[in-house]
């Protein structure tokens, strides 16, 4: 190392693996490849420079060009990769502000802490503790908690200390804009008669109108290399124009992008213009196929409710029609009448007779009750079966019989008959009832039916019993 200085880098190399997804446990490393994976980043490449004893030096450069990675080399924060870095006497460092304050203790208490980090002993810490409470401006607030201080006066109190400290080298990093602007004044009248006092200044700025005022050379660092060295007004003049010109060059580039983004977004609006009127295009000729789809359908609908219209109106003219014939066929027909059945072979005349052979539609319990039934057959031949039904008014079904069950077969249709039923001793109790006649296949389909044709009621007799009918009792009554 050269007697007249004091700072000495050589050929100095810097990298840091940045990780994609870092893992901070063993399991994650293990589990997920992915967070071992970094990209390895290359800050200095090789810079080399002196700094002479009682020389003031400011490192100039763009974000990111390797300004605080230096100075942290400096203070042997970092350690280099590549190359050496030689320092001759005490060095502190003004790179974080408070480093080691403890937010619960005082101002005061805070004070002897982070002088121990400078390496200042507690004795000689009481002999200067008056002038750094001074040079803080903090008196009325030294004995407070360091949380109750706002970020101005804890940055005041932190350089407070900093500056206070008797270093052969000391390192700034963009701490000067500190506190008020008469404080910051006074912060850069103590630099620069520490700079008199003869020792050596090495400071990071973006400020360079002060680097121009303390420093007597600077180096320009770009992209990790020395770009250029020499007398500080000179270099910071060079280093504004090269801004001025990137700057120009981005606007010029910011510009031409902005102008290539426009073309982009104008192809992008024709492009979407012409796919929307496509779409719409699309849409419309969906609509009417859609549409006619629908009138069709409707159509259709329309054409099917007319249809089964005119199948109900037909089916109500045959029902009434039907209807209508079944008082043809029996004198004694009441209201509720209705006929159903194919036809082939139906009811010409239906009569309830009583036991005289008189149309009658009152009976007393114990009454027969003759179902005189004429019929026509379209088809002569035809297995037939007559059946009858007797149904209560509210619906109760109270008797059925056929002449298939009675007579232990089918009758053979001709092409006219007659055909009589007679129900002996009825047992049916005082009501209203209806009769329900029927002409069956041997399936069962139906040829004509006719429900409710006659309404008939069973008068009341001298016995009290009640229900549906009468049932022959005997009671025995025992001591």
């Amino acid at each position: 190392m050269k007697p007249e200085n004091v700072i000495e880098v050589r050929d100095v190399r810097k990298h840091f693996k940045v990780y994609y997804d870092k893992g901070h446990m063993l399991r994650e490393r293990v589990i997920s490849f992915y967070r071992n994976k970094y990209e390895r980043r290359e800050v200095l490449k090789g810079i080399s420079f002196d700094v002479k004893k009682s020389e003031s030096v400011g490192l100039i450069g763009k974000n990111g060009c390797g300004k605080s990675t230096t100075l942290k080399l400096l203070t042997k924060i970092l350690r280099p990769n590549g190359g050496t870095i030689e320092t001759k006497g005490r060095v502190c460092s003004l790179i974080e502000l408070g480093a080691g304050f403890h937010p619960d203790m005082s101002g005061r208490e805070n004070i002897y802490i982070n002088a121990s980090i400078f390496g200042i002993k507690a004795k000689e810490v009481d002999r200067r503790l008056a002038d750094i409470v001074r040079f803080s401006e903090l008196e009325d607030y030294i004995d407070n908690p360091v949380r109750t201080y706002s970020s101005g006066m804890y940055m005041r109190l932190a350089f407070s200390v900093a500056i206070n400290v008797d270093a052969d080298i000391l390192l700034i990093d963009e701490i000067l804009a500190v506190g008020d602007s008469s404080f910051q004044t006074k912060c850069f009248n103590k630099l620069k008669s520490l700079k008199e006092a003869g020792t050596t200044i090495v400071i990071v700025s973006h400020s360079l109108g002060q680097i121009e005022k303390l420093c007597d050379r600077a180096i320009w660092i770009d992209k990790g290399e020395i770009r250029k060295e020499g007398p500080s007004r000179q270099i910071c003049k060079e280093y504004l124009d090269n801004m001025e010109t990137a700057r120009l060059e981005r606007a010029e580039l910011e510009y031409r992008m902005q102008l290539e983004d426009e073309k982009k977004r104008e192809e992008q609006r024709k492009e979407e213009e012409k796919r929307r009127n496509e779409e719409e295009k699309k849409a419309k000729a969906e609509l009417s196929v859609r549409r006619q789809e629908e009138e069709r359908k409707r159509r259709e609908e329309e054409a099917r409710h007319q249809e089964e219209a005119e199948r109900e109106q037909r089916k109500r003219e045959e029902t009434k029609r039907r209807n209508a014939s079944c008082r043809e066929i029996a004198t004694q027909c009441g209201p509720d009448a209705r006929r159903e059945g194919k036809g082939i072979v139906q009811f010409t005349e239906v009569k309830m007779l009583n036991e005289k052979g008189e149309e009658c539609t009152k009976f007393c319990t114990g009454e027969d009750i003759f179902i005189k039934m004429k019929y026509i057959s379209e088809q002569p031949g035809l297995k037939i079966n007559f059946a009858i039904g007797i149904t209560r008014s509210d619906w109760v079904f109270c008797y059925g019989t056929s002449c298939k069950y009675l007579l232990n077969g089918f009758l053979i249709s001709q092409s006219k008959g007659e055909i009589v039923l007679k129900l002996k001793d009825i047992h049916l109790l005082k009501n209203t009832y209806y009769l329900d006649v029927r002409i069956q296949d041997e399936e069962n389909e139906k040829y004509d039916n006719i429900f409710n044709i006659i309404e008939f009621k069973v008068l009341p007799v001298a016995k009290k019993d009640v229900g549906v009918l009468l049932i022959d009792t005997e009671w025995n009554v025992t001591k």
